[in-house]
């Protein structure tokens, strides 16, 4: 396949790759999803599934292939999702009215697999619309065919209300003013659709989406920002698995311009301790947080030294090793990157928060027996043998150091997974857990009296507000109380927003950590000061865009979003706190 390409003639306005992640939404079909801006311009598609190779790539390069739509003076209005679903309604103003745009892809067992629509309300002037694709991550030119029922795009089947020519290497077609229409893009080609044919799978999707959301047993403090948090984190999700990957995309930075830059589409045991922990609360039983936890226990094996790799595809095997894209990169962050170089890492916190996930699922009563209890029994003799090992810790540097917060972590899932195990299990484990404790005594805390990040270091990290969420210790401990006074002193530029330390970096080079935000107000929940959590929440909710979705990191100064989007994580940490609020808020009335 030819890679030469002519030269790109774009619509007026920001290079795709200049767009700010704060205008970005995300529409899926729980295999895969699609990131639109504020423009109508689907700038980054996997098809088949979130870590497949992209088709649309212009998010990170302005040559990596978009899906725009070009008309005249157009400029950007408000957008929404539609009834709580996963479909996107972006409004485009231009001089002679409104172009209202439905993005959507097909979900439920009565409609196909893998179709993304675009419908067009009535164009109030003549409107192109350009799908320009660039598959495999932009490497190469499509293959583009004429068909009957519309154009081969690399075998995928593209299929429009109006007629759609080749044009360039691009696929155009024309709306004229005053006449509504649509375009769809298939996994693979279909009989010919109509408007008919789109009523019908529009009602079935929007049916699915509120069947999803039926299964929500929440109408507490911040009642709308939890259901947009959930529909984010089931925007990230893969139904068939369960498994839900940390983000849609990859290698939108840290810091910009800078070289953090990550591919997050892939599952990570961490994440998922801490999504399953929210989810198993939010939902009624047989939620989506018990399918998740299953998906993480069927991915034994994955490590030839560790009980698991520390993150997978959505195939329950290790996740491709990192390679770098000739991307130019969202504002020239760069390298661009895809697959991971962390799978076989050691992380005690990832492990352990899956022990942790799954003493949830037995407190809450939403299985029966002891789901999945030998893979948690591995994973609490693993960590029983092996906590005194360095490791990565929860931000995944190198090189490994013996960070607290991992051994605590690990104690207190010793002693959770110990409730429910056989005499001999639970007397291992909770002396395990006595050690650790011991050992975080003699070593890990500052000359402050403070639990520092690793023994010697005079520094705290923000993971260190969840010791009291875990059971480690109460909130009210002095250790606790000059913790949290050295984060509000050192990492928090307001008292509400918090950074993370690194020891690779300066935390505080980087945005704000939108998750330990939320991590925050959960420690002022459980010391009883509500009010106080309930600002934090609010000033953390408002680091998210319009669509309430939450990139990893914010800037506390100019308030531009930074990181993968929707970050997953950052998603469950608010659903978390808010039921720990609604809770206390219950029990205080």
């Amino acid at each position: 396949m030819s890679t030469a390409r002519p030269e790109t003639t774009r619509a007026a306005g920001m290079p795709t790759n200049e767009t700010p992640i704060r205008d970005l939404g995300v529409v899926g079909d729980r295999r895969s999803a699609a990131v639109i801006d504020r423009m109508g311009r689907i700038l980054w598609y996997c098809p088949c599934r979130f870590d497949g190779p992209s088709l649309l790539a212009g998010l990170l390069d302005p040559e990596g292939g978009d899906w725009r739509i070009e008309m005249e003076g157009a400029e950007q209005g408000p957008r929404r999702y539609l009834d709580g679903s996963g479909m996107l309604e972006t409004t485009i103003r231009a001089p002679g009215g409104d172009l209202v745009v439905l993005d959507w892809m097909t979900s439920g067992p009565q409609a196909p697999t893998g179709v993304l629509v675009r419908e067009f309300g009535a164009a109030p002037a003549d409107v192109r619309i350009v799908l320009d694709a660039r598959p495999g991550y932009g490497r190469g030119t499509a293959k583009l065919e004429a068909m009957e029922t519309g154009v081969s795009v690399e075998g995928m089947g593209l299929q429009g209300s109006h007629p759609l020519r080749i044009e360039d290497h691009r696929v155009v077609m024309e709306l004229p003013a005053g006449e509504t229409g649509w375009m769809l893009l298939s996994d693979a080609p279909l009989a010919g659709a109509d408007h008919a044919t789109l009523d019908n799978w529009r009602g079935h999707t929007l049916g699915h989406w509120r069947g999803l959301d039926a299964a929500v047993n929440y109408d507490g403090a911040f009642a709308d920002e939890v259901r947009r948090s959930l529909r984010a984190i089931r925007l990230c999700t893969h139904e068939e698995s369960g498994a839900t990957v940390a983000a849609v995309t990859t290698s939108l930075p840290e810091i910009a311009g800078g070289g953090r830059n990550y591919d997050y589409r892939y599952v990570w045991l961490r994440d998922a301790g801490m999504i399953v922990s929210a989810l198993l609360r939010l939902c009624q039983r047989d939620s989506e947080g018990e399918q998740y936890l299953k998906f993480i226990c069927r991915c034994t094996g994955t490590s030839e030294k560790y009980p698991m790799a520390v993150f997978t595809n959505l195939d329950c095997e290790t996740a491709p090793r990192e390679t770098e894209l000739p991307f130019e990169g969202w504002r020239g962050s760069r390298p661009v990157r895809i697959g991971n170089g962390a799978a076989d890492q050691l992380q005690l916190d990832a492990y352990a928060n899956v022990a942790l996930a799954a003493k949830l699922l037995y407190r809450e009563g939403k299985s029966d027996g002891h789901a999945h209890w030998d893979v948690v029994a591995d994973i609490c003799d693993f960590l029983a043998d092996n906590w005194q090992q360095d490791d990565h810790g929860i931000w995944e540097e190198t090189p490994p150091m013996p960070y607290v917060s991992g051994k605590v972590v690990a104690a207190c899932a010793l002693e959770s997974a110990a409730a429910y195990a056989d005499e001999a299990e639970a007397a291992r484990w909770r002396a395990a857990a006595g050690e650790i404790r011991d050992w975080v005594t003699r070593n890990g805390l500052t000359s402050e009296g403070a639990y520092a990040v690793y023994p010697g270091a005079e520094e705290v990290d923000v993971t260190a507000a969840l010791f009291p969420v875990w059971d480690y210790c109460a909130a009210d401990t002095p250790e606790m109380i000059a913790t949290m006074a050295a984060l509000e002193r050192d990492w928090s530029p307001d008292g509400q927003l918090y950074h993370r330390r690194l020891e690779c970096d300066d935390g505080r080079r980087e945005g704000v950590f939108i998750a330990a935000g939320f991590w925050v107000a959960q420690y002022w929940v459980m010391r009883g000061e509500l009010e106080r959590a309930r600002a934090i929440i609010a000033a953390n909710v408002a680091q998210a865009n319009d669509l309430g979705l939450f990139s990893e990191e914010a800037d506390p100064r100019s308030g531009e979003m930074l990181g993968n989007i929707p970050q997953a994580f950052a998603h469950a940490g608010l659903i978390g706190a808010v039921i720990d609020l609604n809770r206390a808020l219950d029990a205080s009335a």
